[in-house]
């Protein structure tokens, strides 16, 4: 676990997202509530995934967002949600047998484990197509809803997120460098944090300067944090960080410490979150928030 930065310095993320996580979890219950054509055991394994005990930092980082481009987080809630549930779909998909065949996420069965292969399988898709309707009919300002759309597509598709699990898969057990690890986790895990903060700022019509800081933040940011799962894959407790940990080592996966050892792993963390954090001087006091976040990626312990 990295403790780095004091609760004091992490505490606006930690107060802003003890505000916001209610509505999140309100609204997330609401869009799976589905009408009677859903059947039972679906909706179960839906719900399942989606409202078990999460971060949620991906909806925080769209609500952010839009605070930090002096936009009002009311028109938020509907692209907040949306990428919780593509976040939670690739999950689903993730944890399957054909892929990093784990049963335990979020401190409960993996969806797969609780259901079964196809009622997850399902449970994703669901997930997935669900999250752009609610932009489509959420979102107000049809331009917006648009935007949006385009961003989370590209954020999820096959040059992005599942791009990048595709080369995560194909590079178990075999040799890799930085390059290529960084490669794979600016696309799996990066792409869709800059696609919450994108959304976030299209929602409070940022101009093009944010959004390109905000994307930079982003990528910065996505590295940090996956730089620390790794971390917490490597010393972390499936008790306390809610899956199965020791497992990428025993897949062959690639990872910071297995490259650059744990040390340096946590000096590459600590660069790219000053680096991330340089790119919101121009917010102000607005951006406090997306400040205090990146430095709770760097003590998280889940």
């Amino acid at each position: 676990m990295i403790q780095i930065m004091s609760d004091r310095e992490t505490g606006a993320f930690e107060q802003f997202a003890q505000d916001v996580r209610p509505e999140i979890e309100r609204r997330l219950t609401a869009y799976t509530q589905f009408d009677a054509g859903c059947p039972e055991r679906l909706r179960a394994a839906i719900r399942h995934s989606l409202l078990a005990p999460g971060k949620r930092l991906r909806p925080i980082l769209v609500l952010a967002a839009t605070r930090a481009c002096g936009g009002d987080i009311s028109a938020a809630w509907a692209p907040a949600c949306a990428i919780e549930m593509v976040h939670t779909y690739s999950l689903i998909h993730d944890d399957l047998p054909a892929m990093d065949d784990d049963d335990l996420r979020r401190g409960l069965p993996t969806c797969h484990a609780a259901f079964d292969e196809a009622t997850a399988i399902l449970a994703g898709d669901a997930l997935l197509t669900r999250a752009f309707e609610i932009l489509a009919s959420e979102i107000a300002n049809p331009q917006h809803a648009a935007r949006c759309c385009v961003a989370l597509a590209h954020a999820a598709g096959a040059s992005q997120m599942v791009g990048g699990q595709a080369d995560d898969l194909a590079a178990e057990g075999q040799p890799g460098d930085v390059a290529k690890l960084e490669a794979i986790h600016r696309r799996k895990t990066g792409a869709m944090l800059i696609g919450s903060l994108q959304m976030g700022a299209i929602v409070a019509d940022g101009n093009g300067e944010q959004i390109e800081r905000l994307a930079a933040y982003g990528t910065g940011l996505g590295l940090a944090f996956q730089i620390v799962d790794d971390l917490l894959d490597f010393e972390g407790n499936a008790q306390t960080v809610g899956k199965r940990t020791g497992k990428d080592k025993d897949r062959g996966k690639l990872t910071f410490p297995a490259l650059v050892g744990v040390d340096e792993s946590r000096r590459r963390a600590s660069h790219l979150i000053e680096q991330a954090i340089e790119q919101l001087a121009p917010f102000e006091d607005r951006g406090d928030i997306l400040v205090s976040l990146a430095q709770f990626v760097l003590k998280r312990n889940r």
